[in-house]
């Protein structure tokens, strides 16, 4: 079984080649704590699986995904009652505050994190985490975050896997001790490229990454920029790189 982070469709489908059966499932505290799980006769990759008995699931116009069910915990958030009827609707729905689809056949898809949709100067809602799940297929990225919220296009901040990065240094002779040398050289330039033309064949036009730039070193829990879990604390680094990030629309 899988959760608690979104688990690649790639991943799964190479576990399953080696004949490991991985099934995906989602849920929330306040959903004590499942809602949907992949069965073992009926499974789709890519997907939270179905609804759990009793689970009952919608989707409201901005596209987050509600659940109601004996799961729920309706009375709330104890002794918070504004918290309270800011995550439950009349009914007994709870918001998720995730983002996602139901597909023809009732398997859930999650897309991203409200909170996390990146609406761009001229309107287009953008869902950064698919961005960057496709910006990650390729190995050099070991880190990657995309910003825009505001802004006329989108952009990404990325850092380099050292592992991968060292045995691309080792092919191409170059050294790993010059980190501006290692951003200019042509093997990762030409490589980065690929990453962004790759990544970009799969989104909408705008939605696409117009430019990014290096990050010093990877993203680290210890430096506030990720949760115990890995995930991107967006505020925290797009304050602590904002210069970098302003370069990107000069």
């Amino acid at each position: 079984m899988s959760g608690g982070a979104p688990l690649a469709r790639e991943t799964a489908e190479f576990f399953h080649a080696l004949g490991l059966l991985v099934l995906e499932g989602y849920g929330l505290t306040e959903t004590c704590p499942l809602l949907t799980v992949n069965r073992i006769d009926r499974f789709r990759f890519g997907s939270a699986g179905l609804p759990v008995a009793g689970v009952e699931l919608r989707i409201a116009p901005d596209g987050e995904i509600l659940a109601r069910g004996p799961n729920v915990a309706v009375r709330g958030y104890y002794r918070n009652p504004a918290a309270t009827a800011e995550s439950f609707e009349a009914g007994g729905w709870l918001r998720t505050g995730d983002v996602g689809y139901l597909d023809a056949d009732g398997f859930l898809f999650i897309t991203d994190r409200k909170k996390d949709i990146i609406v761009t100067a001229g309107g287009a809602n953008i869902a950064p985490q698919n961005v960057e799940r496709l910006l990650r297929a390729d190995p050099l990225i070991g880190e990657a975050m995309v910003y825009g919220d505001r802004r006329p296009y989108p952009v990404a901040l990325l850092a380099l896997d050292p592992h991968e990065l060292e045995r691309l240094a080792r092919r191409h002779g170059f050294a790993l001790t010059d980190p501006g040398a290692i951003a200019g050289h042509p093997a990762v330039q030409a490589r980065l490229a690929h990453v962004i033309d790759a990544a970009n064949r799969e989104l909408a036009s705008y939605a696409r990454i117009k430019r990014f730039a290096l990050l010093p070193g990877p993203l680290t829990e210890a430096a506030g920029e990720v949760t115990p879990s890995l995930k991107i604390r967006r505020a925290v680094v797009a304050r602590k790189y904002g210069e970098l990030l302003e370069s990107l629309y000069r």
